[in-house]
């Protein structure tokens, strides 16, 4: 791996690999395997609605995200506390039921703890994603929605979009041969 690659291998994408492939029933129930029907996840951005009226993918949803650092809660120097805030975004056709669709979905998969933290691990387990192997290994995750009055302004300014915020928040270390240990 390079080290272009090895700075990119971070936590957060792994965590976006694995909500996007529990995600793709919401937009592909069928399982059709339209590649059209997809739920891309992109860093930080739009910052306006103008924005975000161009930028949405055919597929009618998209989440942008955004890394936070986090201090260190326990002793331990080697288990590191971050969180990533998502924006969820949908438009076209029943996009309040779509959002309703990814908030509970979330929910159901991103907030029980360590059973969530076992999971990915073992899902991550011999996976590569261009070109990379994880890295971490993760002990515990919550989730936190956000509400806030300007941003229902703005989505109902834009009267064809729903949009949700959510923050997942987690506890890892980086170990290069954890992840192949878990049976």
């Amino acid at each position: 791996m390079t080290d272009s690659l090895a700075v990119r291998n971070t936590p957060v994408l792994w965590i976006n690999q694995y909500l996007q492939e529990k995600l793709k029933p919401i937009m592909d129930p069928e399982n059709t395997g339209n590649p059209l029907l997809v739920f891309p996840f992109f860093p930080t951005g739009p910052s306006t609605i103008e924005t975000l009226q161009t930028s949405f993918p055919e597929s009618g949803v998209m989440a942008v995200w955004d890394r936070m650092f986090r201090m260190r809660r326990g002793p331990f120097p080697h288990i590191k506390c971050e969180q990533v805030l998502y924006y969820f975004y949908a438009n076209g056709e029943s996009p309040q039921l779509k959002m309703i669709d990814i908030q509970e979905s979330v929910l159901r998969y991103m907030d029980r703890g360590d059973e969530t933290a076992q999971e990915i691990n073992a899902w991550a387990k011999n996976k590569t994603f261009d070109g990379m192997e994880c890295k971490f290994y993760f002990h515990d995750f919550k989730i936190y929605h956000l509400e806030e009055a300007r941003d229902i302004v703005d989505f109902g300014t834009a009267r064809t979009y729903a949009g949700n915020k959510i923050i997942i928040d987690y506890d890892y270390h980086q170990m290069p041969d954890i992840i192949n240990s878990i049976n």
